[in-house]
């Protein structure tokens, strides 16, 4: 018997809370350029804005929103992230980006147009994904 128990699902979806959080800690420098930098792995994304000299600006990830799980690695969760990112970029001013794009993950191409959603305006985009030729031998495949 005892007390009934009420499960919340947890993870559904954006953390309102941490969303706003990420807004508050912008920086309030006033840059006009800079270089968007997006990785993306098959579990999560993770963008990156820098001036022109490789400074970091700010930065922000799907599991820094509050995704937990196998919905980091989305193109939804990617897409808030790139949103996020494009608000702070417009308190700091910044009206043009180049993108250089790492990783196959699912969040690659929603992440960038998350960000220009807003109106910022890209200069380029650079596909920067590594690519091995013939480095250390793969593991074997699991036996199960």
């Amino acid at each position: 018997m005892g007390k009934k128990r009420i499960v919340k699902k947890s993870g559904e979806g954006l953390d309102s809370g941490k969303k706003s959080r990420a807004l508050a800690r912008t920086p309030k420098k006033k840059v006009e350029a800079g270089t968007l930098f997006v990785q993306s792995t098959y579990n999560n994304t993770k963008i990156l804005l820098a001036d022109k000299k490789g400074d970091t600006l700010c930065w922000s990830s799907s599991g820094s929103l509050g995704f937990k799980g196998a919905r980091k690695g989305t193109p939804f969760a990617a897409a808030k992230v790139g949103e996020l990112l494009a608000d702070k970029a417009l308190v700091m001013g910044i009206k043009e980006v180049d993108v250089v794009v790492r990783g196959v993950g699912a969040g690659r191409e929603s992440s960038i147009r998350g960000f220009i959603s807003r109106g910022i305006n890209l200069s380029s985009i650079s596909d920067r994904t590594p690519v091995p030729h013939n480095g250390p031998k793969p593991p074997r495949p699991r036996r199960v």
